[in-house]
């Protein structure tokens, strides 16, 4: 009996896109392959009332769904180098014993992706997925609990196979909502400057990559190569009902553009440089889509909101997201 305890998900970056290659780490998380070949029934009239068992495959196609699980400074970077921009080995920090992953979201020219080989299965099979990228990622977090992470892969195809031998466990840390810091600035101002305490309640970020798999009569029944038609970033917020909340409603009502900052801390870096901690931060310009009416939460007065990502001239920003750990090699 197959047991739903030997489960795991292994991959590894591809050096050419759908070129497998071995697996290089396992992913702390859920989730499984699905085969997504198009088998289809021809429709004939040939005098059976049964139908005579034709059948022929369309295409081949592969999926797989990174349930929520919770994020961490080491293995969010791999979401993000193959959904927002590549940065497959950070920058040394200076001086310091951290290392900075940049992630820069396209906007007058496609970005450079990374692609994985994806292993999934159990003690009785395991299968394996190759061009591999993330149509969508999803970042979410409330008080008292971990940010959370999830993404949505499309592969080329699905094959049985083995696992990977001999890969260990990489060491991960959690990223705590609470240790976070919200930041709101003018266009014409600075990221990152005007902290608004006591404001943010909840976030849920739905970053649509705008990756789509292209097919072509290549003389294969997979997808031959992958376009960018252009990321689509929501991202929903929930503020307490005080004065930052109010004076972000007058910037909806006036239309007026904002840039986000959304900071969060870990552990001390072993030696710091320009960051002493593990951090992840995003950066966003653009404006608020929308404000609910007032709700509650716990008997608190507060505020849900849709602020939409866009390109602002002004700030010279779309979406950033930065990711600092002590990981030089995330995909190692």
């Amino acid at each position: 009996m197959a047991s739903k305890k030997l489960r795991k998900i292994q991959f590894g970056l591809e050096t050419t896109a759908g070129t497998a290659v071995a697996a290089t780490q396992i992913w702390r998380g859920l989730g499984t392959i699905q085969d997504d070949q198009d088998v289809r029934f021809a429709d004939e009239d040939v005098g059976y009332l049964s139908g005579a068992n034709r059948t022929y495959t369309a295409s081949d196609g592969a999926r797989l769904s990174l349930d929520s699980v919770e994020a961490t400074f080491e293995q969010l970077p791999v979401l993000l180098t193959c959904g927002i921009a590549e940065d497959t080995a950070g920058a040394a920090d200076g001086e310091g014993s951290g290392y900075v992953y940049t992630f820069t979201a396209a906007t007058n020219a496609a970005a450079t992706l990374s692609t994985l080989t994806i292993e999934g299965g159990d003690d009785q099979q395991a299968e394996e997925m190759e061009y591999a990228f993330p149509e969508r990622i999803r970042i979410s977090g409330a008080p008292g609990d971990a940010l959370m992470m999830s993404a949505d892969f499309l592969g080329r195809q699905v094959a049985t196979t083995t696992f990977t031998g001999a890969l260990s466990l990489p060491s991960v840390e959690e990223i705590i909502f609470s240790k976070g810091t919200l930041y709101i600035d003018t266009a014409g101002g600075t990221v990152g400057t005007t902290a608004k305490s006591s404001t943010l309640l909840g976030v849920d970020i739905d970053i649509g990559t705008g990756l789509v798999a292209r097919r072509a009569a290549n003389g294969e029944l997979y997808f031959d190569s992958v376009g960018q038609a252009g990321p689509d970033i929501s991202v929903q917020l929930t503020y307490e009902h005080n004065s930052s909340a109010v004076s972000e409603i007058a910037a909806w009502r006036a239309e007026t553009a904002r840039q986000i900052q959304l900071k969060w801390e870990g552990s001390a870096l072993t030696t710091a440089g320009d960051y002493s901690n593990k951090t992840f931060i995003l950066n966003m310009a653009g404006k608020y889509e929308s404000f609910e009416p007032i709700d509650e939460m716990d008997g608190n007065d507060i505020v849900r909101c849709t602020f939409k990502p866009q390109y602002d001239a002004t700030a010279g920003l779309f979406f950033q997201a930065i990711v600092v750990s002590s990981d030089d090699d995330p995909f190692s």
